[in-house]
This record gives structure tokens, C-alpha cells and sequence, in this order.
């Protein structure tokens, strides 16, 4: 476990209550490879046509602090490599940025936000592959989103050999974290599926080597659910 806590409580850290906002939170989560971005904007084109106002956006980037950081956390190379202290917090920064910039103020307006990626990936990612507590991750996290959360999770699942397998076939760079060995990609994979089996309401998982229509399809019937008390 690494050495990183933070003692203030947790309820001192949320700056302000901002689970209740009239739009809809959904994020996309998963390994490596698992089809996220290709998930996401198939159901922004489905929803704007259902005449939905659709922000689609990613994390770590979404806002111009947000991009710069992505670089610097996919493929900064330079004096030995990020710490994972420093990787943990440059995550945060990027998420506190695009929360108030950008996300928030779409939830205010009623609109529906689609995110690749959110806090559940620092979980997966820095919690059960990189080793830190899970309550300085949640405190982390608390103090980025100011208490925001997904109101649905659209987590893709895939195993390790096929994320490899997906990587290669691209046949071009990977990032920081393509480049990690099966033994990361599992322990990513063991978090997010831990993650499902705590919040089976907000987290639905769905096999990510699925026909890509076939995916779309149940991905849009369960955020047209969530999206009937809205109209």
C-alpha cells in the first residue's frame, strides 16, 4: 500500500453538495481497448437525434488544462516517469477542471453529459492496479467532483489476452498505459468488476466483445430508461 493519506474527513472535503442537478451523468468506463469511445459517440449521435442536448467529452481532457494533462499522463516519459503520487493528482486536477468547467454547468442546463471515462477509472486504475488506499482515492475524488457522480455507469468488460490482442491489432503507439503488462490489466479489470458488484443500481456491465451494434443497442435501451423520468 503506498504511503499517501489524507487526514481531514471526508465530509469536510466535498466543497459542495452537487448530486442533484435536473440533467443526466453518464460516464463510460473500462480497460484498455474496450470500445469506449466508440460506445460513447454512437449513443451521443443516437440521442441528439432523439433531440437531446448531448455533451460528449472524455477524462482526463474535455477543457484546454484537461488536454494538456492527458499528454502528460499518456505518454510523459521524461524524468524517470511519473510517480504515482504525481499521476494520482494530475488525474484529480484534470477531473476538478472539466467537473466545474465543463460537466456541471450542462447537468444545470438539463442536458445529458456522456463521459469516457470519470472516477471509477481512478479507482480501477491507481486503487487496485497502482496500490493506493481506496479511501484517499474516495477523499481524492470527493475533493475533484465536489460530490458529483455518474447517475449511470456503462462499464465494458474485457479480459486481459483481448485487450493485448486489440492493442496489437491497432498497430500503432500505445500510451503509458496500453504498455502495461497482463498483470496491471488484471488488477484494472478485478477493480472494475468489484466496482460493479457494489453499485449494481448505477454501474451496468456489458461484454465488450460484443458486435459493436449489438452493444450500442442495449447501451442506448438502458440510458433511455434512465433518461424516462426526465421527460
Amino acid at each position: 500500500m503506498l504511503p499517501f493519506v489524507l487526514i481531514a474527513p471526508l465530509e469536510s472535503l466535498i466543497v459542495s453538495a452537487a448530486a442533484h442537478h435536473p440533467g443526466l451523468f453518464v460516464t463510460f468506463e473500462g480497460p484498455e481497448c474496450a470500445g469506449k469511445s466508440t460506445q460513447s459517440r454512437l449513443l451521443a449521435e443516437r440521442l441528439r437525434a432523439d433531440g437531446r442536448e448531448v455533451l460528449l467529452t472524455r477524462e482526463p481532457g474535455g477543457c484546454v488544462l484537461g488536454e494538456r494533462l492527458r499528454e502528460l499522463l499518456l505518454h510523459f516519459d521524461g524524468d524517470g516517469g511519473l510517480s504515482p503520487e504525481a499521476e494520482l493528482l494530475l488525474f484529480a486536477a484534470s477531473r476538478a477542471q472539466i467537473t466545474r468547467q465543463v460537466i456541471r454547468p450542462h447537468l444545470d442546463r438539463g442536458g445529458v453529459v456522456l463521459c469516457d471515462r470519470y472516477l471509477d477509472s481512478t479507482v480501477a486504475y491507481q486503487g487496485y492496479a497502482r496500490g493506493f488506499d481506496r479511501d484517499t482515492i474516495a477523499q481524492v475524488n470527493a475533493v475533484a467532483t465536489q460530490g458529483l457522480r455518474p447517475d449511470l455507469t456503462i462499464l465494458l468488460d474485457l479480459d486481459a489476452e483481448a485487450i493485448a490482442a486489440r492493442a496489437n491489432a491497432r498497430g500503432e503507439g500505445g500510451n503509458r498505459f496500453e504498455d502495461e503488462d497482463l498483470a496491471f490489466h488484471r488488477r484494472v479489470i478485478d477493480g472494475f468488476r468489484a466496482i460493479a458488484a457494489q453499485e449494481p443500481g448505477r454501474v451496468r456491465l456489458h461484454d465488450a466483445r460484443e458486435p459493436v451494434e449489438t452493444l450500442h443497442e442495449a447501451i442506448y435501451e438502458a440510458v433511455r430508461h434512465a433518461l424516462a423520468p426526465l421527460r
